[in-house]
């Protein structure tokens, strides 16, 4: 029993393991095949079935006719009989008989006419026809009232009705027999049997076929899709699928699947970008620290010497700690981590924060920065992320305006909005590159900003810190007269009365 159920287990796994390989093809071909075999098995049986049905109800009424012919003829009614002697020196032979055929009647039983008998209630034959011969029909003891059935007789199927004779006070005294032969009807039953057994697999398996190739030229653009997903790799993300030609379902598989190609490729070609901009801005630094080091060890030297080396490698291990301080905020932001802490703030004071902090590196080239603050505004943002927009645009102006030049940072209140402007005098940007500077690693021109120190990221952080507070950043800018940042903030009042609660 244990070696048997392991072989059934088996057997199954088998079975489901083929199934889950089989294809969508096939899957659809199979399960549509065999909804359609289970409708056409019932409509097949419904069609027997109804023949049957109205070919039996012709013979019933045939033999009904023959029954009211016999008793009419001896003037009997069924439920006033008053004896068998109505019966005695009548003859019910169906047939008006041939006198000389008599003898061959008496051997032989000819199936193709009509059949009577007749039988006491104990079942006992009184009279028969002569066709009946030597045989008797079939009888049914436990049927109280008129009765159809179906019986063998002479080696063929007859169909035969058993109507009981009953007297006045309603007793059954006997039954009279009808039988019809149905050798032609159940010779046209049986081809009809024999067509639908053996049409019926014959039209399941070219159902299948059929149904399995339709289904093959219906998802062809899945194959497609399915073609182009394997050729596609890193070095191949231009492939695309062909749009079929109605609008349909696949057709909006396809063009899903391709605008999500685009996104891939948009965000590898991204990505491959950032590593290696990143990968390069660390590695200048990581050099020049490593060979100013491998120059200090190779031979004793003055202390001043030591103490100059080691800031200027500090210094660019600050720098180094900058770009990943930066690289490291890009990442919150683009994983949904960073979310701002929105408060009212006085942005007077948070811009003369701002202009203590960036004054001394600001003096190292002697460049004023005044603020035009007649505007007492209250604006909702993050203080934080306020004071990291703010730092990043002050700084590049400090990096690219010349020395002895200033920057003006002015406020002003619209309608719904307040504007902060910072200016410099710096050497511009051109008009064509402005939609660009916001881009990560993004440098006007590379080789002056190599030796300004800046990484291509301020910009974009700016960008990103600005949108996730809903603060409009723009720029206007002239090649060698300068450039204009404005911070566009909703009002704080304009901004409490949407949804914002003041901390």
């Amino acid at each position: 029993m244990i070696i048997k159920a392991k072989n059934s287990v088996k057997k199954s796994h088998s079975f489901f393991k083929a199934w889950s390989v089989m294809s969508l093809r096939n899957r659809i071909a199979f399960y549509y095949t065999i909804m359609t075999a289970v409708l056409i098995a019932l409509v097949f049986a419904t069609i027997y079935v109804t023949v049957e049905r109205i070919v039996y109800r012709q013979f019933d009424e045939e033999i009904k006719k023959e029954v009211s012919e016999i008793l009419s003829d001896a003037n009997i009614s069924t439920h006033d009989f008053k004896g068998f002697d109505s019966f005695q020196n009548r003859d019910i032979d169906a047939g008006d008989g041939d006198s000389d055929n008599d003898s061959i009647k008496k051997k032989t039983v000819n199936v193709d006419t009509e059949f009577i008998q007749l039988v006491d209630s104990t079942g006992q034959v009184i009279n028969k026809s002569s066709s009946l011969s030597w045989c008797v029909l079939a009888f049914n003891p436990d049927q109280d009232g008129a009765a159809y059935f179906n019986s063998s007789f002479g080696g063929s199927m007859v169909r035969q009705a058993q109507v009981p004779l009953i007297n006045s006070s309603g007793k059954t005294l006997g039954y009279l027999i009808v039988a019809v032969p149905l050798k032609n009807a159940m010779i046209v039953l049986h081809d009809l049997h024999d067509i639908f057994f053996f049409s019926f697999p014959v039209i399941i398996l070219t159902l299948f076929m059929l149904t399995r190739l339709i289904a093959g030229k219906s998802i062809r653009p899945i194959e497609k899709v399915i073609a182009t997903a394997e050729k596609m790799t890193q070095a191949h993300l231009d492939q695309r699928i062909p749009l079929p030609y109605h609008h349909d379902e696949l057709y909006r598989l396809s063009a899903t699947f391709n605008a999500l190609i685009d996104r891939m490729e948009d965000a590898f070609q991204r990505e491959k970008h950032f590593t290696a901009n990143a990968s390069h801005e660390l590695k200048t630094p990581l050099s020049i620290v490593k060979g100013t080091l491998e120059v200090l060890v190779r031979k004793p030297r003055e202390r001043e010497h030591y103490e100059t080396r080691i800031q200027f490698c500090l210094k660019e291990l600050n720098r180094m700690a900058r770009l990943i301080d930066q690289l490291l905020m890009i990442a919150r932001h683009e994983s949904n981590k960073m979310q701002p802490h929105i408060e009212t703030v006085e942005l007077s004071k948070n811009l003369e924060s701002l202009r203590e902090r960036m004054q001394p590196s600001a003096d190292t080239k002697n460049i004023s920065i005044t603020i035009d603050n007649r505007e007492n505004a209250r604006i909702a943002a993050d203080p934080g992320m306020l004071d990291m927009i703010c730092e990043n645009i002050v700084s590049n102006a400090i990096k690219y305006s010349s020395t002895g030049s200033s920057i003006a940072i002015a406020v002003q209140r619209n309608a719904d909005t307040i504007v902060c402007s910072i200016s410099d005098q710096g050497i511009g940007i051109p008009a064509e590159k402005l939609n660009s500077i916001f881009e990560r690693f993004y440098r006007v021109d590379e080789s002056r900003n190599s030796g300004t120190g800046g990484f291509g990221l301020g910009l974009s952080i700016v960008k990103k810190l600005a949108d996730l507070q809903h603060i409009k950043v723009s720029v206007t800018s002239e090649t060698n007269r300068g450039t204009t940042f404005f911070l566009t903030f909703p009002a704080a009042e304009v901004h409490c009365s949407d949804h914002f609660v003041p901390a």
